[in-house]
């Protein structure tokens, strides 16, 4: 279905632009989430941002996850499968995934906070959704920093996870949602992974053509 995630943003981005949604800052999802946003944050103006969100993985299988934290310390827990885990094995791994949500702050935003979220309207732009966690920390994370409105949009999405951030966001712009979800991978020609030195690029990039 896309090329690439610049295809997918630019696609996104149209999709945006016919609903009319505006927005004062685009933050993408770190690492994807970084290059739709870019595409988003050309076509509808505004600042953009790059947030930093950690899936939480099974011991067993990392692949897979119960939940994710964001670098503010929101966390969304899915309940039935975090249920499957001792507490204290859920500690651990959140305390692991928070040094690593350090370390990612300090190397793609060289340590700088989040642009000021009060009273602003914020687009949360993503690869695509699989679980939904961790775009609903994300939305849990804009609340929290005060946000007027929280968009999220992302070129695919399960059935599933749509359900679920229609109910947290105040909108969701999703592409395809199809019944046949399986991972986001499939709906993508070029599916590799986006290296920090990417990320940078795109954040120094905005920085140079604000200035």
């Amino acid at each position: 279905m896309f090329a690439d995630r610049a295809d997918a943003g630019r696609r996104l981005a149209e999709e945006l632009l016919r609903r009319h949604v505006s927005a004062d800052v685009t933050l993408g999802i770190a690492r994807g989430g970084i290059v739709v946003g870019w595409e988003v944050a050309r076509a509808l103006g505004g600042l953009l941002s790059v947030l930093v969100v950690r899936k939480l993985p099974f011991p067993d299988n990392p692949e897979a996850g119960f939940g994710a934290a964001a670098e503010d310390g929101s966390l969304c827990l899915l309940r039935g499968a975090a249920g499957r885990l001792p507490r204290r094995l859920i500690r651990e791994i959140l305390s692991r995934q928070t040094a690593e949500l350090r370390r990612r702050v300090r190397v793609l935003r060289h340590g700088a906070p989040l642009p000021d979220l009060r009273g602003r309207a914020v687009i949360l732009a993503d690869d695509g959704i699989a679980m939904g966690s961790t775009a609903l920390a994300a939305v849990k994370c804009c609340r929290r920093l005060g946000a007027r409105r929280v968009v999220v949009a992302a070129p695919v999405a399960s059935p599933e996870a749509l359900s679920l951030l229609e109910e947290a966001a105040d909108e969701v712009v999703v592409l395809a949602s199809p019944p046949e979800f399986r991972a986001v991978a499939q709906f993508y020609d070029d599916w590799r992974d986006v290296p920090d030195e990417e990320v940078l690029r795109i954040v120094d990039r905005t920085a140079c053509h604000e200035a």
